[in-house]
């Protein structure tokens, strides 16, 4: 399991990039994150939501009521043009640190 100190800093990133995919609503998008990194990261409940406010306080993804699923209605996100621009440059950054770490500074610290 990957410490979420770690992770913390990208944690935008990875939202944004499965919002790229298809709208989600935020149980998809946190057992997404479960499968897609083979049970390694866990976001937990309140971490999401709170990420999920701040993106869209920040116009990156806006969300809206999809239809009722077992009598309730699940708020979807989706990711707005702005946010797009946003993850772009952000992949760009976690590109660049990846290069420094394995490449600049090597993968086995020496």
């Amino acid at each position: 399991m990957i410490n979420s100190d770690v992770i913390r800093g990208h944690i935008d990133t990875i939202i944004l990039k499965l919002l790229g995919e298809k709208d989600m609503y935020g149980y998809e998008l946190s057992g997404e994150i479960k499968s897609r990194t083979n049970n390694k990261f866990d976001i937990k409940e309140a971490t999401l939501y709170s990420v999920l406010s701040r993106l869209e306080q920040r116009e990156l993804i806006a969300s809206y009521m999809g239809e009722k699923s077992l009598g309730r209605q699940r708020r979807y996100y989706r990711i707005t043009n702005l946010g797009r621009a946003y993850y772009k440059e952000s992949l760009n950054e976690w590109r660049l640190l990846n290069e420094i770490m394995i490449n600049t500074l090597g993968s086995d610290g020496s």
